[in-house]
């Protein structure tokens, strides 16, 4: 009896879980077609003009592109990266993922990589993303995980120059920052094919906005077994987004996926190239990214972060930033939700869940020192443990921020990070959730960026040292 009501309340809970994110996808698609059509009616009643206005009109447009552009170059540009589910400038029509705060700075890249595919195929990405060329995932990764080794081909790279002369700043969401850890240790052991003086000091700082650092327990609650952090179980959530997003991809509906894709093209999975028999086989997990985990989930488990954390450093030259957030405070000792009207429909349950997470007694801890407690505090996507800065398997080097002046000038080689009241979406899609806190972080980031951060030939002096 008590088995089946269990299993009633777990179903009941995949019901509605899986109704609210369907609802939210609708919700976010629909307004992309909205604001195009929008768009779309406007252009029409617009006034039509000569050949001689159209030519004069041109020209005053590329005097100020050539005008901008030739300014921005004297600074590096800002890199916005997407997280789980994300989309890039050009996706979604004229959709903003971080709600516009692109347009706070004259010099803002927003890369759109695969919203599902690996930590380690979204960074190789954004590397050709930069530089340009045609993506390649390195041949070793693509024979371990049966896809192509190149992917979409870059015709001119939106930062070319991008060396060591020429840094980089990057901010991530959630996801998004682990991809830029992994992307900055490719540089440092010069992973790409063709170029032979990549560096660590490409990069200049890296922003991790509810970054994940080191997992999530919430990817225990969405379907990934424990036991492995790779496997999935055979009723969930996320194997309702699997079957969801195989048969995406599979149709292959060319004006659907430009609109929004999950970034799986490297493994052929049209029905041009798999036909019905291939869609079993895919939809059977026979074959495919979900097949062979080479997609995001598995990284975003506690194992699956501490396999990718083993590998990463923390750089003496580049800064280092991370605004963790949580919606959970304590009552006499227990976790519960900040807010409950505060919180997006979204991730309420997640928050709830995630508070009162308990691992596996049966299964061995997944690392030294794991504690329960330490993991209650969440956003409702990521635990707030996560988000500071790498803790495991090794703790990095790192300095909780109160007052902003307490840590000026600032020093390369520390997380400094902060924690706010917010949910995992609070400072990404619309800007009216977090009203004026929205202004307030990215003003607080871009800042960091344009007047805090800047590197000098000679190595700077650490709190309580003096010159040498």
């Amino acid at each position: 009896m008590i088995r089946l009501s269990k299993g009633l309340l777990l179903g009941c809970e995949l019901f509605l879980s899986s109704i609210i994110h369907m609802l939210f996808g609708f919700y976010i698609f629909s307004t992309a077609v909205a604001a195009d059509l929008s768009q779309s009616l406007i252009g029409l009643t617009r006034p039509s003009y000569t050949n001689e206005e159209t030519r004069i009109r041109e020209s005053v447009y590329e005097l100020r592109e050539a005008n901008a552009s030739s300014s921005t170059k004297s600074v590096p540009p800002i890199v916005l990266v997407h997280g789980i589910f994300g989309f890039g400038k050009g996706r979604l029509g004229g959709l903003s993922y971080f709600a516009g705060a692109e347009k706070k700075d004259e010099f803002v890249l927003v890369p759109d990589l695969g919203s599902l595919t690996s930590i380690h195929d979204r960074a190789r990405e954004l590397f050709y993303y930069l530089k340009g060329g045609r993506v390649d995932y390195g041949e070793e990764h693509s024979n371990i995980y049966g896809h192509s080794r190149f992917g979409r081909v870059y015709e001119k790279g939106h930062y070319p120059e991008w060396d060591e002369d020429h840094p980089v700043h990057f901010v991530g969401h959630s996801a998004g920052a682990q991809v830029v850890r992994v992307l900055q240790q490719m540089l440092h052991d010069k992973e790409f094919a063709g170029y032979d003086d990549t560096s660590e000091d490409w990069i200049l700082s890296l922003t991790a906005l509810s970054g994940a650092l080191n997992g999530t327990t919430r990817t225990y609650f969405d379907g990934m077994r424990p036991e492995d952090g790779r496997s999935l179980k055979p009723i969930c959530l996320l194997q309702l987004c699997r079957l969801g997003a195989t048969i995406y991809d599979w149709l292959d509906i060319a004006w659907l996926k430009n609109y929004y894709n999950f970034g799986f093209d490297h493994f052929h999975m049209s029905w041009r190239n798999t036909g019905l028999s291939g869609l079993a086989d895919l939809l059977l997990c026979n074959s495919g990214p979900f097949a062979t985990g080479d997609w995001i989930l598995p990284d975003l488990t506690i194992q699956g972060s501490i396999k990718i954390n083993a590998g990463l450093q923390t750089f003496k030259n580049t800064f280092y930033f991370s605004y963790a957030t949580k919606m959970t405070r304590h009552i006499r000792g227990v976790t519960v939700p900040s807010s409950f009207a505060g919180t997006h429909p979204l991730l309420l349950i997640r928050v709830m869940q995630m508070c009162r997470w308990r691992y596996p007694a049966y299964l061995p801890l997944p690392y030294k020192g794991y504690r329960d407690e330490d993991w209650e505090d969440n956003d409702g996507a990521l635990n707030t443990i996560s988000m500071t800065h790498p803790r495991i398997p090794v703790e990095h080097p790192s300095c909780l921020v109160t007052h902003d002046s307490d840590c000026h000038p600032l020093q390369p080689g520390i997380w400094y990070y902060k924690i706010l009241e917010g949910d995992h979406i609070f400072f990404i899609l619309n800007r009216e959730r977090a009203g004026v806190q929205f202004d307030l972080i990215y003003d607080s980031i871009f800042r960091n960026c344009r007047k805090h951060v800047f590197r000098t030939s000679h190595q700077p002096t650490l709190p309580n040292q003096t010159p040498s």
